[in-house]
């Protein structure tokens, strides 16, 4: 994660660093979180078959083909099982170079009693076409491939999708196209929109998918440049468009420290009684072999309950399964809730005061203002603003969404907001929390620009993503505010400066908590 924001702060708080604290230590063996007591994640059941496997060409309705490599429950490494079984489409991504490694994951489900398939999106591996990732035309191609696994003779007809990062991405955004066989869905790390969670940042482009786009899909540089608001060739490659469409079972697997952690959050939000949620202490991947790892039992049991039809297969007890983060490891570790923000979660108000505080009461009117930052480096102390709370009496836990309400000016035509919240213990030093961005042009929406007035000052709600984070007693909640956060934007920013709004009729800071109780 990376960081944005200035200091005028009080003596006491120094400014940021862009440490992440490291996630905790797994707690058990095998990867069953110790402290969370569920039968969906002890669920287990013994191997029952060899892996037989086979490269397949996908026919797609437009007479293109999809390459795969089909995993098929084996009586013998040769020999075929005999009888039908339900079907997974594991992975389906442009990373042809990780089809083995994917295989190997698919085995798991193989050898108990399930097809799978790893598919290569058009235009990668020795799929023909031309990639456009996420695009109508590779939602279009997953679906056939879906349909067609549907089909096949040692097919029961319920199949399942399952994927992490692009193969998250790919299993949303398939599923709201609704195949008719696609009976439930497991996304690891995906997104609830292409736009907002990975291209532009708040209406603002960012600079970390740049050598992502240049090695898999360079035509993207040009296309998605020319398409800076929010249009229907984003909706096109968006789940938030079409959540209504997203309505089969769906198991999302969410890291606290992964950077699609907002768009896993909206989706269950946008539809809590079909999607569960268990969201981890972990970073972009799946959970294996990461700190308070899941292991593959939940998993199983999701698939023998939706497409096995077992009823003793059990789902997770709730639909919000959560790891509490903390830099220091004085958590509570993994809870279940009903929902999410949980029930008695409460919102709380911070005035951003003059002199750098964060403060219950608004105190006196005033404002605070900082330079803009033109260069792809870390701000300089006068291009960031600081404020902080005094150490904390009692621990805080975030459980939620953060709102940032700014009042605010601009020197220039157009200026960037970059917020991001710190843990600062009593020695000084700082974990990053959590973050938001916000272009002032697309204060109001990002379909289309409002003008922005030198010197007029605008009200900006930025939104802050989600977290679950304990900050113990004595340290100090820390947010920062400045126009750069590379390389979560870029620094594109007119030069001047940004005056902030402090005090009574000023900023203020919103955020989502859960009443504590020492852990």
């Amino acid at each position: 994660m990376v960081v944005a924001a200035l200091l005028t702060a009080t003596p006491a708080t120094a400014a940021p660093s862009d440490a992440t604290p490291a996630p905790p230590r797994s707690s058990t063996q095998e990867g069953t979180p110790g402290d969370l007591d569920d039968p969906f994640f002890s669920y287990g059941r013994p191997a029952e078959y060899d892996v037989i496997t086979e490269d397949v060409q996908v026919p797609v309705r437009d007479g293109n083909h999809v390459a795969c490599q089909m995993y098929r429950p084996g009586d013998s490494p040769t020999e075929p099982a005999t009888g039908t079984f339900p079907g997974i489409v594991y992975e389906y991504t442009a990373y042809a170079e990780n089809a083995e490694a994917f295989g190997e994951g698919a085995s798991y489900f193989v050898e108990r009693g399930y097809n799978a398939l790893v598919c290569q999106a058009r235009g990668s591996g020795e799929s023909s076409g031309h990639l456009d990732p996420f695009s109508p035309q590779e939602q279009r191609d997953n679906y056939d491939v879906i349909e067609w696994l549907a089909h096949h003779p040692s097919s029961t007809g319920k199949i399942g999708q399952m994927g992490v990062s692009y193969g998250g991405h790919s299993t949303l955004l398939v599923a709201v196209n609704k195949p008719p066989h696609l009976e439930a869905i497991i996304p690891a790390n995906g997104i609830h929109d292409w736009y907002e969670n990975t291209i532009y940042h708040g209406g603002i482009y960012s600079p970390r998918i740049r050598d992502w786009q240049a090695a898999i899909a360079p035509s993207t540089l040009e296309t998605y440049a020319e398409h800076p608001l929010y249009d229907d060739f984003w909706r096109d490659r968006s789940v938030m468009s079409r959540w209504e469409n997203l309505t089969i079972p769906t198991l999302e697997i969410n890291g606290w420290y992964d950077r699609y952690r907002d768009g896993m959050v909206k989706n269950y939000q946008a539809q809590p009684d079909n999607v569960w949620l268990v969201s981890g202490p972990w970073e972009h991947g799946w959970p294996s072999g990461q700190a308070e790892d899941i292991g593959q039992g939940g998993y199983l049991a999701w698939w023998d309950h939706w497409l096995k039809d077992d009823s003793a297969a059990p789902l997770p007890a709730k639909h919000v399964t959560s790891y509490e983060v903390s830099s220091t490891g004085v958590s509570a570790g993994w809870h279940q809730f009903d929902q999410w923000p949980a029930d008695g979660a409460r919102d709380i108000t911070f005035h951003l005061r003059e002199g750098g505080s964060l403060s219950r009461g608004a105190g006196r009117p005033g404002e605070e203002s900082f330079a803009v930052n033109t260069e792809s480096t870390p701000s300089e102390p006068h291009e960031q603003l600081t404020f902080s709370t005094p150490p904390l009496r009692q621990d805080m836990v975030l459980a939620g969404d953060t709102t940032a309400r700014l009042r605010t000016s601009f020197s220039a035509s157009d200026g960037n907001v970059a917020l991001a919240l710190y843990d600062e213990a009593p020695d000084g030093t700082t974990s990053r929390v959590t973050e938001g961005w916000l272009k002032a042009s697309h204060r109001d929406t990002h379909t289309r620009l409002s003008p922005v007035e030198p010197g007029t000052t605008y009200d900006m709600d930025v939104h802050v993503w989600p977290t679950h984070y304990r900050i113990p007693a004595g340290h100090r909640l820390v947010l920062r505010v400045s126009s750069d956060d590379h390389p979560s934007i870029e620094s594109t920013a007119p030069a001047g400066d940004v005056t902030v709004k402090t005090g009574a009729r000023g900023s203020t800071l919103e955020l989502t908590v859960l009443d504590t109780g020492r852990p």
